[in-house]
């Protein structure tokens, strides 16, 4: 059964889709002449947030929220480049590769009145590389880190590690830095050097941020997530909407000054409501991640077998209604980009539900009852599971569809024993190394000797020329392997007050440097 052509004759369409809609231009409001400090904004995100501690995660909710509080040693400026934050300038790196010396900015101060000094970046480095899944992967090239003076980190590798630098910029699952003091294996308190900091979590209802009086920003201008982050605002409160036509509806009556993760397809609604839409494109690529560590997905033939019956071009179609908003494209990074291939086109959309039972029935695999686990909260991951269950039915296996709120879904990934597949999203990263994938530790949990030889090479390529090409031997081993299936290329669409002003069409929103104006 293949599904391609129901979706234009009403079939699956006629189930799953409101009908398509098309592309408007997105009004942009009028800047104010000059910024106004003061006010209270509100910002509705997509649920609460599983913690508040951005070492033990690797969602975006948690990555936007805590970068207000939390900093690393460096970020990304507006051409996602790397850029210091807590640290005075980029690394030192020794000609071989091996020693990465970091200087510390002096002069700042963390939201309990303490200094920081080197010994607090060491523990807190300490602490990444044992709790976080990015810290544990780079744990294992590490050979010591020390702190030869109280402004000064050096950290000693057992080999060349180029995204070494990238990967202490995060946000999630982030090398943030805390008083040594408060740092502990779970943490009591959330206490970091950003330019607010928290003043009350009432969980289900609010976040509340406030300016920190003893933030010390960096002198130049605003620069992405780097350079100066201007403290204009007295308050922020973050807001867990979970139901995405809730979002939508809020933003229509402008009830929020800033509203993520909406619908495309209520863009009709957002430029006849209060709110302007803001759009990102592209932002980035949705995915089904694969268990290959327990179960039926541990068997390469039935991921292979996965990967040749989805239809890809159907799944996006469920999701995100118009062409204008999604990109057809099985290659992990899209044109434009020094990582894009052409290597996907052979296992990409192929909706071949006898090829894909044919790989099952070879495999000897009795019981093929396939836990899809999803959220409704990001409701075109939602649409893609429906999508995706109908055709991997049609390829003989059976479907146990699990629907939960994000935040329990992100607890349950780390169990290897309940799900098979689950679906997540990333922007479009500068660095590959960045994607969660990558890491044995993360959900998923690719492990073989291929993955550690292709992704060792690539880590120890020397020039970016030589990184290029082995990436592609990467994305080869991920399509022959199938660790995880991209669905394809997609925009993100949220809406903002016309008095918000200062905000970036980014893939973490982020509310320093912005302002509201007299409305």
């Amino acid at each position: 059964m293949n599904f391609r052509t129901s979706r234009r004759g009403g079939g699956l369409n006629s189930l799953l889709l409101a009908g398509a809609i098309g592309l408007t231009a997105l009004s942009t409001p009028a800047l104010c002449a000059a910024p106004v400090k003061g006010g209270t904004i509100s910002v509705a995100t997509i649920g609460e947030p599983p913690t508040l501690d951005p070492m033990t995660s690797t969602a975006d909710l948690v990555g936007i929220l805590t970068q207000h509080f939390f900093e690393t040693l460096y970020t990304f400026d507006a051409k996602w480049n790397l850029t210091p934050l807590l640290a005075d300038k980029l690394p030192e790196v020794s000609p071989d590769g091996l020693t990465y010396t970091i200087p510390l900015r002096q002069g700042i101060t963390f939201h309990d009145g303490s200094k920081m000094d080197s010994s607090d970046v060491l523990a807190s480095l300490k602490r990444w590389t044992e709790t976080a899944t990015r810290g544990k992967m780079a744990a294992k090239i590490i050979a010591g880190m020390e702190a030869p003076d109280a402004n000064t980190i050096r950290i000693t590798l057992k080999q060349p590690y180029a995204p070494l630098t990238a990967l202490l910029a995060m946000n999630n699952s982030a090398a943030v830095i805390m008083p040594k003091g408060k740092i502990a294996p779970t943490l009591a308190e959330f206490v970091g050097t950003g330019p607010y900091q928290l003043k009350a979590r009432v969980p289900d209802q609010y976040i509340q941020l406030v300016r920190f009086e003893g933030y010390k920003q960096r002198e130049g201008e605003p620069d992405g997530y780097g350079g100066a982050r201007k403290q204009y605002l007295d308050e922020i409160r973050f807001v867990p909407v979970s139901n995405a036509n809730t979002r939508v509806e809020s933003a229509v009556a402008g009830q929020f000054d800033y509203v993520d993760s909406l619908p495309v397809e209520s863009l009709p609604k957002l430029k006849n409501g209060r709110s302007d839409p803001v759009m990102l494109k592209p932002f980035g690529w949705p995915r089904l991640v694969l268990n290959t560590k327990q179960g039926i997905m541990s068997n390469q033939a039935v991921r292979q077998a996965v990967q040749l019956a989805l239809n890809e071009e159907d799944m996006l179609y469920a999701a995100f209604g118009d062409k204008n908003f999604y990109k057809l494209n099985g290659d992990l990074y899209p044109e434009g980009y020094p990582w894009a291939t052409s290597l996907g086109g052979k296992v990409y959309n192929k909706a071949d539900a006898a090829a894909a039972k044919k790989l099952v029935d070879g495999a000897n695999v009795q019981d093929r009852k396939i836990r899809i686990l999803t959220s409704q909260q990001y409701e075109f991951h939602y649409k893609m599971a429906l999508v995706a269950a109908e055709y991997l039915k049609a390829a003989g296996f059976t479907v146990d569809m699990q629907v939960v709120d994000w935040a329990t879904l992100t607890q349950r990934r780390q169990d290897p024993a309940v799900w098979d597949i689950f679906i997540t999203h990333s922007p479009f990263l500068p660095e590959p190394a960045l994607i969660d994938f990558p890491s044995k530790d993360a959900p998923g949990w690719w492990d073989t000797p291929r993955r550690n030889q292709v992704l060792d090479a690539f880590n120890q390529a020397s020039s970016q020329e030589e990184r290029v090409k082995r990436w592609a031997d990467v994305q080869q081993a991920v399509y022959d392997e199938v660790p995880f299936i991209k669905v394809g290329d997609f925009n993100a669409q949220a809406a903002r007050s016309p008095s918000l002003q200062g905000t970036k069409a980014v893939p973490w929103p982020f509310f320093w440097n912005a302002w509201k104006s007299a409305k």
